[in-house]
């Protein structure tokens, strides 16, 4: 299709105003996970496992606007909204757009200034009533919370953009050092329950003081604050005892940083937590630290207290959860009961009574491993589940290392050799005399894209990476604690991006939640570079899977540029399209205004895999009516070249003092755009070829760093050119 020019301030097109309730249908996708339940379910049945095969690329959307001046395609995790027969999408180039669902004509534009930008990875739909439009909500890197009339893209006049920066919350920190500030932003969309606007937040991850990261309730049609929830309970609260002496001051992490779920009828927001900050030491944080990697339950009307399951005591490995509650019914004795799925890192899912918050397969306190840090009181149980088990691998030894292929393996044994690596067993906490590999690592195990439940099947199906993490406990200069271990963020070899343990690297998994067993498990994506009898290894992904009532489960996520249908019964996979770029994002389904049904999903690249941006679109499925052809642009041929992963640059002596960045005319830019959310050292303690570092900063870019289009190449240069990839 072709696009028009797009604008800084609104346009209103075409679409009529509505001052009365938009009303949901079972074709529309009204929230990030579907609904607000997270189920990421269709009821739509058109598409089926007999036709999928059929699918083709009907139309799609630029996300670079034709007026840009961005040398870039920037990446998007986002996940568009479908209401009515319209798509509203949420831009990377600082744009909410709606877009006919059936052509992909733009309906409007909102734009934000230019020093701004979105932040959060979908947006939240209020229907409206009782005189007040249907609205879009969404939050901005400046922090602001701003609502949208859905017909018309204009600011609504009775709304007054929420400025969520607050002193209550910023705990006296700047926000990042910017004007605007950018360390306390939303990350996913906010939760609407009723007429209540519900949001998490980013935060950083080091030093262990900054914002806050408590949960707010915000009224849709004024936005008058209507209460707070303290992550951290305050002194006289409930559970302020968990947090030793006064450990809970200025506490930053405990935040919600991924999606909530609401079940609408009993007024109930199911919020998962994050671990606390700094999230690999406890030394300062001596307590089970509630509500750190907790799925707490609230009144979404008032905010109040119902309940809470710890999923993690005393977090010592950054196992926050990062999943979307999923509110799925279990068949149990001949009745139905009302349940909650709740994940964390580690691959256990928690199985919880939705009103009660107990569990519905018996969690054993299991005894774990002690720490050897001096002052370390690590807790000495974590809750485990008898049911269902885990749905990745607890831990690696020498003898999982990967054989794939002669080079990777001896790459990997070199590896271990020359840098002292060793195993960690399951839960066991970190050291300081060497590093060591542990699986799940940081990034999981699953993450944010959640899971999708079919209810008529009651399956529960959900993607995961197996990516382990190199780490090492280390201090900077200044005190601070962060991961020291040699090339951290995951254990593999550098550009073969190929993990160093055999496969499978990412599955889909099937659970039958009323059984509590796994139904089936798949490798998830190929490695392309590989001889094709070998390619099916499972791929690392992020995004969520959709599954529809006819039985088919639709996941982009793998790293390999793959959008996929399985049959959801069986788990055989069922039709592959190769796209220009990555889909680390949750697809759509919905019914457009002609009748059709649409699968939609962001393809461009990103996330923290750092996946090549070659492509910034979004492509939009449907069965072929007699004759019509592949819309162009959607596939790998007309994507952009990106330059090679493993290239090197010519390079000078990295800066012997890793607690602070290297001398140079981008040093101050550096320590400001990377400071944002860790401390220096964890970046400047790394190692990477120019393509890698510029994958980083792309990701940090889109964790809410502030890093302009022209400081962008001066920056990596200077990553590289100081902290080369080791030859």
């Amino acid at each position: 299709m072709s696009q028009v020019g797009w604008k800084t301030a609104v346009l209103a097109l075409t679409m009529a105003s509505a001052a009365t309730a938009t009303v949901a249908s079972v074709g529309d996708w009204t929230g990030f996970g579907g609904d607000e339940a997270g189920t990421r379910y269709s009821g739509l049945t058109q598409i089926d496992p007999g036709n999928v095969a059929r699918l083709i690329p009907v139309w799609t959307f630029e996300l670079k606007p034709a007026d840009s001046s961005s040398k870039r395609l920037l990446v998007s995790n986002t996940t568009p909204l479908a209401i009515g027969g319209n798509l509203y999408l949420a831009s990377p180039y600082g744009r909410i757009v709606a877009l006919d669902g059936t052509t992909g004509a733009i309906r409007w534009t909102f734009g934000l200034p230019a020093e701004d930008g979105i932040a959060g990875r979908s947006m939240g739909y209020w229907p409206g009533g009782k005189g007040a439009s249907a609205r879009l909500f969404f939050g901005t890197r400046s922090g602001q919370l701003i609502a949208l009339d859905l017909a018309t893209g204009k600011p609504p006049a009775d709304f007054v953009p929420i400025q969520l920066r607050t002193a209550e919350i910023m705990n006296g920190t700047n926000g990042g050092g910017f004007p605007a500030g950018y360390t306390y932003q939303i990350n996913s969309a906010p939760a609407i329950a009723g007429d209540v606007v519900i949001t998490g937040a980013r935060l950083q991850e080091s030093p262990v003081e900054g914002p806050a990261g408590d949960v707010r309730g915000w009224d849709a049609r004024t936005g008058k604050l209507l209460w707070t929830f303290h992550s951290v309970p305050q002194p006289g609260e409930r559970f302020h005892g968990t947090w030793q002496g006064d450990s809970w001051a200025k506490r930053s992490g405990v935040n919600a940083w991924s999606s909530m779920s609401v079940d609408e009828k009993r007024g109930i927001v199911f919020v998962p937590f994050g671990a606390p900050a700094y999230d690999r030491i406890g030394i300062d944080r001596a307590g089970a630290n509630l509500f750190s990697n907790s799925l707490v339950a609230l009144d979404a009307r008032t905010g109040r207290y119902l309940w809470h399951f710890q999923t993690v005591h005393h977090d010592i490995w950054d196992l926050d959860l990062p999943v979307q509650p999923t509110l799925l019914e279990v068949r149990r004795g001949g009745r139905t009961i009302p349940a909650v799925a709740a994940m964390n890192k580690s691959g256990y899912l928690f199985v919880l009574d939705r009103v009660t918050g107990k569990p519905l397969f018996p969690v054993r306190e299991t005894p774990m491993p002690a720490s050897s840090l001096a002052g370390e009181q690590a807790w000495p149980t974590q809750p485990i589940p008898a049911a269902p088990s885990p749905i990745i691998r607890q831990a690696l030894t020498a003898d999982d290392l990967a054989t794939v292929t002669p080079e990777l393996t001896a790459h990997c044994r070199a590896r271990v050799a020359s840098q002292g690596i060793g195993f960690a067993a399951a839960w066991e906490p970190l050291r300081t005399d060497r590093p060591m590999v542990r699986l799940p690592g940081s990034g999981g195990g699953p993450n944010w894209g959640g899971g999708a439940f079919d209810g008529r099947r009651g399956l529960y199906i959900i993607n995961t990476s197996e990516l382990p993490s190199v780490e090492k406990m280390g201090k900077d200069a200044k005190g601070n604690w962060y991961n020291s271990g040699p090339q951290p963020s995951w254990f593999g070899m550098g550009g073969t991006r190929m993990p160093c343990q055999r496969p499978p690297w990412g599955n889909l998994t099937a659970i039958d939640v009323s059984k509590g067993r796994i139904a089936w498990q798949v490798p998830l994506g190929v490695t392309d570079s590989l001889p094709p009898a070998l390619q099916k290894t499972g791929r690392p992904n992020v995004g969520g899977p959709l599954v529809t009532a006819t039985g088919l489960v639709f996941i982009g996520a793998s790293d390999d540029a793959r959008f996929r249908a399985f049959d959801t019964a069986t788990g055989r996979e069922l039709w592959t399209f190769r796209l220009g770029a990555s889909a680390h994002a949750t697809p759509i389904s919905y019914r457009g205004r002609d009748g059709r049904q649409y699968v939609a999903v962001v393809s461009a690249g990103g996330s923290y895999l750092g996946s090549p941006g070659t492509a910034s679109r979004l492509v939009v499925f449907a069965l072929p009516r007699n004759g019509e052809q592949p819309a162009k642009n959607a596939a790998i041929a007309q994507a952009v070249p990106v330059e090679p992963r493993d290239s090197v640059v010519a390079v000078a002596a990295a800066h012997s003092d890793s607690a602070s960045f290297a001398p140079g005319p981008e040093k101050a830019f550096a320590d400001k755009a990377c400071t944002s959310c860790h401390v220096a050292a964890q970046v400047t303690n790394q190692r990477k070829s120019r393509a890698d570092w510029a994958a980083t900063v792309e990701k940090m870019v889109g964790f809410g760093a502030q890093v302009p289009e022209d400081r962008f190449d001066p920056l990596v240069t200077y990553l590289a050119t100081n902290y080369p990839a080791e030859r």
